[in-house]
């Protein structure tokens, strides 16, 4: 019946053949429910939803609410958590230290024919850790909360407990700020853009970047580990298999020295570019074609690997020089003989939190 409703048509091309369901709807079985077809929408309307509903944020009525709905429905989208699954996170629940994105620790998922919860850790990828980030440090101040008390829920509501304390967010004001902007911003989607269309296209990207089927059907949780260190691989390690290999601090130390710092931003800035969707456009003009995940990663932090040919599309719109780009930074190269106690004090001690700031105003979140 699947192959029938999402791929009746291409079979039909490739063997001249129409693919039909071998059983009539009098023989089967009872209480069976019909199959429904849900094909998510395609990257680049996801990039328009979301980059029309950051920029409202500029300018709507409630902003503390419109940006967590947006965050929340970024965060569906960037790593396939269920609607559910988002309502019941604790800001003790991201893992900044964990991984090379830090890592979210989904403890009330959903088990397979109602076994009950299951945990699992989600990493960060898709440029789900800025996301984050800006959230925490620039919006979760203003519901009034206190971020160190125990069990002070992620996404919190505008209500509040007896005690003062914020509530966790609800299900249904998570769907209808959804709901609201699809409609606002993606209107050919309308009412059937819900969290779990958010989630089915995470995973049809996630099988684009190469994961099996089988494997996004077990579950986003180890299989997201898979495909965080298959997207970038990590370095590898002289030492291992060695008796005398260095102890891990030393060796994390000397694989995070960056000798040349990232200044595209300010690059685009001294342009007159101020958004990456401004520089998004610009670059797909003169060919460079690049998806919000990793534009927002070039605009927002230091990029893994880069191309050279695209290095050189991006000199040519902005008008700017490699130098402008690649700043050197010859302090941080770690040399013979030298041990630099600053990068040994930063490997051995833990990743610096995030922590929420008492501000006012309104900030954009990262595109």
């Amino acid at each position: 019946m699947f192959l029938e409703l999402r791929h009746k048509v291409g079979l039909h091309r490739m063997t001249g053949r129409v693919a039909e369901c071998p059983i009539d709807e009098m023989n089967r079985p009872r209480g069976a429910r019909d199959a429904q077809l849900r094909i998510p929408p395609t990257e680049p309307e996801v990039a328009t939803l979301f980059t029309g509903w950051g920029g409202e944020l500029a300018t709507c009525r409630k902003f503390t609410p419109t940006a967590r709905n947006h965050t929340a429905s970024k965060l569906m989208s960037q790593v396939g958590l269920r609607v559910s699954e988002a309502c019941k996170l604790d800001l003790a629940d991201i893992k900044w230290d964990l991984g090379r994105f830090g890592k979210l620790h989904v403890r009330h998922g959903k088990g397979p024919r109602g076994s009950g919860p299951r945990e699992r850790m989600v990493p960060l990828i898709n440029g789900a850790d800025g996301t984050l980030r800006w959230f925490i440090e620039d919006v979760w101040g203003q519901f009034d909360d206190d971020h160190t008390r125990p069990g002070a829920p992620l996404f919190p509501s505008e209500r509040k407990n007896a005690d003062g304390s914020s509530r966790r967010v609800g299900d249904d004001a998570l769907r209808g700020g959804l709901k609201e902007a699809a409609k606002a911003h993606l209107p050919g989607w309308g009412e059937r853009l819900t969290p779990h269309v958010l989630r089915h296209f995470c995973a049809s990207q996630l099988y684009e970047n190469g994961l099996d089927l089988l494997a996004i059907r077990g579950g986003f949780g180890t299989f997201l580990d898979r495909y965080d260190d298959a997207i970038r691989p990590r370095p590898a390690d002289p030492g291992r298999g060695r008796l005398d290999r260095r102890d891990r601090a030393g060796r994390e130390a000397a694989g995070r020295a960056d000798p040349m710092r990232w200044n595209l931003r300010l690059t685009a800035a001294n342009k007159g570019i101020w958004k990456a969707s401004e520089l998004q456009r610009s670059l797909a003009e003169h060919g460079l074609v690049i998806s919000a995940g990793k534009m927002s990663r070039l605009w927002s932090a230091q990029p893994v690997s880069l191309k050279l040919e695209d290095l050189d599309v991006i000199c040519v719109v902005l008008g700017c020089e490699i130098g402008d780009l690649l700043i050197p930074e010859p302090d941080k190269v770690r040399r013979p003989g030298e041990e630099t106690g600053q990068q040994t004090a930063a490997a051995s001690g833990p990743a610096p939190a995030v922590v929420p700031r008492r501000r006012d105003g309104r900030s954009l979140p990262p595109m």
